[in-house]
């Protein structure tokens, strides 16, 4: 081959390295630069590798310079490599300084470093950095939402002899937040209790977002007052409990009560508040508090804030004024707020601003077909039904379908089974329906005598 590019360096690197020959992956990476073909990630990665497989602490520090030359001194792989080249080589300060360097860290660069003072028998550092590691996959999982697998990591971590740190216990206390699972939260709540953790601001202020959000509003409560100190997360979460669970009134009072003690509201707090005052249709309060946010606080408000002012107007009939906030904002309504406007057109049967919502959500959610099919019900309920025969017929065009079907979930002994309309997979689908079957029999006598009671 007569100008073999980077990724031909790179493989034949790589097949040397792979083969037990160090050397010649060197002696190819010296033709590579000779012949000016720029080194990629790749290479330095196999390259780390091969100075390990030769104990070459020269070599390999002068393949970490050229990692620093062309600029891939932030790559997260390649410092991995080049953490495992020095820890392998016993050179462990070295080993630190790379990881300590990085911008940012993986669940492999974590482990690598764990590794790191293992081999070198640091262990009191080792510990330290696997609760980290094992924090870092529970926050991974959290991002992608898979908090089923974030309670089973803590379970493995606690089976496995680890003490998790202040970090650990808030991200699964928030996991048990999102799936409800109620005493899941509390078993980690009584573990904290039982290995005495500090109740700071950030656990507590997770188990009082915990409670309330697993439909537990006495403790929540609870647990708030019994905070020793409570900063503007605390009352946040407190007050959101209140909101969502319809206690709009509470969450007013709470409010001012929190401003008394000094505690400066921010953007989420607000959202909260308007929140509340949706729930309880407390119509002129959610706009002199929208005004308050503004001009009392200096407050800009975001898309959330204008949504809870749509959802707030739509629910309470005022759907003009509610379209007329939607077209005084300064940017662009999302899904939510269209979608709230048209169930407040659904609720107070309004079909003119119905087909404006609709239009608009077409255009931002093109596949979701909730919004159709409620603007068909709407048509059917007032006898349009060509309409109804349209809009069919465009959803048949377009081939929307419903693609997500409707599921819950519901915790039993501490595990967290999800069921979804028309799913055959769960493991006790079979004596699921067996049990449905028994009950529908045993209603039907208890049925049959209403029936015919109504008719002595």
């Amino acid at each position: 081959m007569e100008s073999p590019n980077a990724w031909v360096y790179n493989a034949l690197v790589r097949g040397c390295v792979h083969c037990c020959h160090p050397n010649q992956a060197l002696l190819y990476y010296t033709h590579m630069l000779r012949n000016n073909v720029k080194p990629t990630s790749y290479s330095f990665s196999s390259l780390a590798k091969a100075c390990t497989l030769l104990m070459d602490s020269v070599s390999g520090k002068a393949v970490h310079a050229h990692v620093w030359k062309h600029g891939f001194d932030s790559h997260v792989f390649v410092q991995t490599t080049l953490i495992e080249f020095y820890s392998i080589l016993a050179e462990l300060r070295d080993a630190i300084k790379v990881f300590d360097a990085m911008n940012e860290r993986d669940v492999f660069a974590w482990t690598t470093m764990i590794s790191a003072h293992v081999r070198n028998e640091d262990m009191n550092s080792a510990r330290q950095l696997d609760v980290i590691s094992w924090t870092t996959m529970m926050t991974c999982y959290t991002g992608n939402q898979r908090y089923g697998d974030v309670i089973a990591l803590f379970h493995d971590m606690i089976n496995n002899g680890m003490i998790p740190d202040e970090v650990t216990v808030t991200t699964v206390i928030s996991a048990c937040a999102h799936l409800g699972a109620l005493e899941l939260g509390k078993e980690v709540h009584l573990y904290l209790m039982l290995n005495g953790f500090n109740l700071d601001v950030y656990i507590g202020s997770s188990l009082v977002d915990m409670y309330a959000k697993c439909g537990n509003i006495d403790k929540s409560l609870l647990v708030f007052y019994k905070l020793q100190r409570k900063n503007l997360f605390c009352w946040n979460a407190v007050i959101d409990g209140l909101a969502t669970h319809g206690y709009a009134e509470e969450a007013l009072s709470m409010f001012g009560e929190m401003v008394r003690k000094g505690i400066q509201p921010n953007a989420v707090t607000f959202i909260s508040i308007l929140t509340a005052c949706t729930h309880a249709g407390f119509v002129n309060e959610g706009r002199r508090w929208f005004m308050s946010m503004m001009q009392d606080y200096c407050i800009t408000p975001q898309i959330g804030h204008y949504g809870c002012m749509v959802d707030l107007l739509s629910k309470a009939g005022l759907l003009g004024e509610a379209l007329e906030i939607i077209r005084t904002m300064t940017f662009e309504p999302n899904s939510f707020i269209w979608g709230a406007l048209l169930n407040g057109c659904k609720l107070h049967k309004n079909l003119e601003i119905a087909h404006i919502a609709v239009q608009n959500l077409m255009i931002l959610e093109p596949g979701n077909s909730g919004h159709y099919s409620l603007l068909v019900n709407m048509y059917a309920e007032v006898n349009r039904w060509n309409d109804v025969v349209k809009i069919r017929k465009t959803m048949k065009d377009f081939g929307i379908e419903k693609k997500y079907p409707g599921h819950s979930w519901v915790e039993i002994d501490k595990e967290i089974h999800l069921f979804a309309a028309s799913d055959k997979h769960h493991p006790l689908y079979g004596q699921i329906h067996l049990l449905l079957a028994e009950l529908e029999e045993q209603l039907r006598p208890a049925s049959n005598v209403y029936d015919m009671e109504l008719f002595v």
